[in-house]
Parts: C-alpha cells; structure tokens; sequence
C-alpha cells in the first residue's frame, strides 16, 4: 500500500523476496559458516532465479533494477549493488544492519567475507570491473534517528563506499522515526 499509487499508475513494479540468511544471522541460527553459506545460496537465488524473473516479466533482458530494502533487507540491497553492480543500477537502504560480523562468535571466512560489502569493497583493486562499475551507480543509505536506530551503521557504509569513490548519500531522518516499518512505509515511496 505504501507505493500504491506508483503501483497503480504504473511507474513502478515491485517484486519482494524473502531472506532465509537474513533470519539465520539475526536468529544466530547455525554456525557462521552456515550462516555465510545461506547469504551466498541467497545472492545465488537474486543473480540466478529472481534477476531473469523480473527481465521476463519486464520484457527486457538488459532492464538495470533498483534493489532496496530495510534493518537486514538494506544488507541485501546493499550486498546485490555491490555484488552485482552490473544487474542493479542504483540501491535504496532504509535502517540499515550492515556490519553482520556482530553475529558471528570466531573468525571471518573466506564467504562470509566476499558476502559483505563493507569487508570485501576496501580491497577491490582499483581497475576491478565492479569497482569501475559501482562508480556509476547510486547508493542511498538511509535512517531515523529515533528507538532502535543505529545510525553509525549508516556512516560506516558511507565511508567505505565514499573512500573507493562510489556515489552514495546518507539521509537522516530525525528522532520521531524509529527503526519500524511505519519509518520505511514513509520512506520507501519518498525515494521512488
């Protein structure tokens, strides 16, 4: 309903997915290893079943998608931009949960660390093609400043992002917003 009238004339289409990983890491569920492994079966699922879904559907096979998400879906959103900056043109991060090694109790792995942005974008070289390719697209990372809102998260992807040259924005909104869903139901069709 919040991007209803978009919906409705036709400007936009919407297509959701579930994060089973998303629930792993918050839920602790599993090992990290585990863990890691559902995020990348998950990022396999986007590339592979849910990216060429939505081409179909569209009917163009070189449509650029927009990939948004909040709390751990930003994560994704995030995660699919940087991953796959040749599929997804521009990212909406609304209250954002991006430093996902707070869930993990031991050392980072190798796919746990390709899986997060703000460990694996540092690194890239400076000639990679998704890092030339990131340099084209648009990141907004948003949040409230209100119950539940952490936003140093929100700063931390800025910096990471803004230091190997990528296009982003950090939006505040004020105390009055906290990390809920009436926050990112007033956001959400604000951005689109």
């Amino acid at each position: 309903d919040a991007a209803g009238d978009l919906l409705e004339a036709g400007r936009i289409k919407l297509f959701t997915c579930d994060s089973v990983a998303g629930r792993a890491w918050t839920s602790r569920e599993g090992s990290p290893l585990h863990r890691a492994w559902l995020q990348n079966r998950f990022d396999d699922f986007v590339v592979h079943e849910l990216v060429p879904a939505i081409r179909q559907d569209c009917g163009d096979q070189e449509i650029e998608i927009l990939a948004a998400g909040a709390s751990i879906g930003a994560f994704n959103a995030l995660a699919a931009i940087c991953r796959h900056p040749e599929l997804f043109s521009e990212a909406i991060c609304m209250s954002g949960t991006y430093e996902l090694s707070k869930f993990i109790d031991g050392d980072m792995d190798e796919a746990w660390y390709f899986a997060s942005p703000l460990h694996f974008i540092p690194n890239l070289p400076e000639d990679h093609p998704s890092l030339v390719k990131l340099r084209e697209r648009r990141i907004l990372i948003s949040h409230g400043a209100g119950r539940w809102e952490d936003p140093e998260e929100s700063w931390a992807v800025a910096r990471v992002l803004g230091a190997r040259g990528i296009p982003n924005h950090v939006d505040e909104w004020g105390e009055d917003w906290d990390h809920d869903w009436p926050t990112w139901r007033r956001m959400l069709p604000e951005y689109l």
